[in-house]
């Protein structure tokens, strides 16, 4: 059997990894002393209330190898493969302490894919490898189709501040100060390596989604027979208009939807909008 695995920051509910026959090895969120469970202990809706209103930012966990070994040795007590797409290597130690637990656990038939990305991009990686194994890939053609794939998969965020990011360390000052202090909209998104960047700034939501769509227009182009997810941090009350200008401007048809959950929220903060897809081969 073919175990596929993720952790909790690809934001898909353990109501939704059932269905697609996943585990989910969540990352934590603390608030001051209290120590919760991504998307176990602590829910998106929750969490937003939370941040709201807390004196502190909260700080986030990585699993740590034994969080891993534990799925790992049950794996090879079975005989089972394994498959692992981690949350991004530049923004967390999670792939790292996966790898020293496949060490540890001395089982070869584990195979740890670092997404080089995060939350509903992770999801899409997930997602593909899911159709992958459910079609009759062997572990094997599996991960050589997603190392491939993954690097398709973009995702580019409106946030409202980048203090969030800054305070979490995955931005520096410099970055951070320049939209708070004009008052920017920054677009950011993954460059090389799965490392954070600022791809552009604009004034009001609406001409950031006008830079954002530029943005995507001047890369490749859409592959619009691959899924498509809109997602928002906190509430949905802008999603709506950004959704339907990208569908105006971009042929976007299929939609799927997600909310960013309590671990990535941390860092974009309340009010932001993500568009993930799938670039043409």
């Amino acid at each position: 059997m073919i175990r596929i695995i993720t952790d909790s920051t690809s934001d898909i509910g353990l109501d939704y990894a059932k269905e697609l026959n996943i585990e989910i090895v969540p990352l934590k969120v603390i608030f001051n002393t209290a120590e919760y469970k991504d998307r176990i202990d602590l829910q998106p809706e929750k969490f937003y209330e939370l941040l709201e209103n807390c004196d502190a930012l909260p700080t986030t966990s990585q699993p740590a190898p034994q969080d891993f070994m534990d799925f790992f040795e049950d794996a090879k007590q079975k005989k089972d493969s394994v498959i692992l797409i981690t949350l991004s290597s530049g923004l967390s130690g999670t792939y790292q302490n996966a790898c020293m637990a496949k060490d540890l656990v001395e089982y070869e038939d584990i195979h740890i894919i670092d997404s080089l990305s995060a939350t509903q991009a992770l999801r899409l990686i997930v997602e593909k490898a899911v159709s992958l194994r459910d079609k009759g890939f062997s572990a094997e053609e599996i991960v050589k189709e997603i190392e491939n794939y993954k690097t398709r998969v973009k995702i580019y965020g409106i946030v409202d501040t980048l203090e969030f990011l800054f305070k979490g360390g995955r931005l520096s000052r410099t970055s951070a100060t320049v939209g708070s202090v004009l008052k920017l909209k920054p677009i950011i998104g993954f460059k090389e390596k799965g490392k954070l960047d600022v791809f552009g700034k604009a004034r009001g939501t609406q001409k950031a989604t006008d830079k954002l769509i530029d943005l995507i227009k001047q890369g490749n182009e859409i592959d619009l027979d691959e899924p498509v997810c809109i997602a928002y941090t906190g509430n949905n009350t802008s999603i709506e208009k950004f959704e339907n200008k990208l569908k105006d401007e971009l042929g976007i048809k299929n939609v799927k939807h997600g909310v960013v959950g309590p671990v990535i929220g941390t860092h974009a903060g309340p009010g932001a909008c993500l568009i993930t897809y799938v670039t043409k081969k």
